[in-house]
């Protein structure tokens, strides 16, 4: 799996940090404290400005002319190492790398609280993500708990929102047990237009989003730890999560039906695997219930899947496929515990 971790060749180091434990690619920062977000950004390469600067062309009806201005378009410029990052229009406005931690800061008061464990950056710095936890747990049954993490990544390509996401995550097993409740989601996006900044400020926004989420997720999680669930009712659950939308089988070839349908299959026996045979998956909060179930997809996807790169799976549990099936699952859930095993019968 390419890690696509951003290699600062005039530091020789790495764009990552990470607190206490290295991450799968071994590369970066690993610091033995929760750092401050002025601590993170060193540790983690981030300590560097981004600019907007005027693009030129110098060629005009194959004619070469001096220099010529491109109108309402601008290089956004690394200005350590002064690689190109992206090209931006005239509405674009950066935000620094030091101004997407403050969002973080803010949102919990000045930082009291939060725990900063991952910050880097991809690419040749145009993206960086950052994570951190907050206060309090999410405590299901007796000995099985949520921690609540936030999530922000931000591009300085001129791809992409900036995107601050709640990632409730399973303690034992590192599970990001996303969903969306009715009526909410997990997120909150701001572009980068001049009202980025002020829109920062609404830092209470994704505050709320958690404190909320926090106390339903604990109420249904809660719930479905006392939900009872055959294994016979798992397999029929997962086949239902885990099968592919309309759209994707019409994009599927004749030709290819029975290579699909192998992995269709081959997916659902090891989210099986992992629902019925994992050390995780043996607690009492687990085994043989609705709460269970749940972990055994979202576990699925986040600790066997493969992907093409870390971007690619953050992308994909935190808005993209893996997002959407986690999703399914949690709505497949609810209805279980509503309706028991007449949800397998339903159209």
């Amino acid at each position: 799996m390419a890690h696509q971790i951003n290699y600062n060749s005039k530091t020789g180091t790495h764009s990552f940090m990470s607190v206490k434990e290295k991450a799968w690619h071994n590369l970066g920062q690993i610091i033995d404290h929760y750092p401050t977000s002025s601590e993170a950004i060193k540790y983690a390469g981030l300590d560097y400005t981004v600019e907007k600067r005027n693009l030129y062309t110098h060629y005009e009806d194959g004619e070469l002319l001096p220099d010529i201005i491109v109108p309402n378009n601008y290089a956004t410029i690394r200005m350590d190492t002064g690689d190109v990052l992206g090209v931006v229009g005239k509405d674009y406005e950066i935000v620094q790398n030091r101004e997407a931690f403050s969002f973080f800061d803010e949102i919990v008061g000045g930082g009291d609280g939060i725990l900063y464990e991952t910050a880097g950056a991809l690419g040749n710095g145009e993206r960086i993500f950052i994570t951190a936890k907050l206060p309090g747990y999410i405590k299901v049954g007796r000995d099985d708990l949520i921690e609540k993490y936030l999530f922000l990544t931000t591009s300085h390509d001129g791809f992409g929102s900036i995107t601050a996401a709640f990632t409730p995550t399973r303690v034992c097993c590192n599970n990001t047990l996303n969903a969306t409740l009715s009526n909410m989601t997990n997120w909150v996006k701001i572009r980068h237009t001049q009202s980025a900044q002020e829109k920062l400020k609404q830092a209470h926004k994704v505050m709320g989003i958690t404190n909320t989420m926090t106390d339903r997720l604990n109420d249904i999680f809660n719930r479905w730890a006392r939900v009872r669930i055959t294994d016979k009712e798992v397999l029929k659950l997962v086949q239902k999560a885990m099968a592919p939308s309309r759209e994707v089988l019409q994009n599927v070839l004749d030709e290819n039906i029975d290579e699909y349908s192998r992995q269709f299959l081959n997916t659902v026996e090891k989210v099986c695997e992992y629902a019925f045979s994992h050390p995780t998956q043996q607690s009492g909060t687990t085994k043989g219930t609705l709460f269970g179930a749940y972990n055994a997809i979202s576990g699925y996807l986040q600790n066997v899947k493969t992907y093409k790169s870390e971007e690619a799976k953050l992308k994909s549990l935190l808005f993209g496929n893996g997002f959407n099936k986690n999703q399914t699952a949690f709505n497949l859930c609810r209805e279980f515990e509503k309706k028991g095993d007449e949800i397998f019968v339903m159209n």
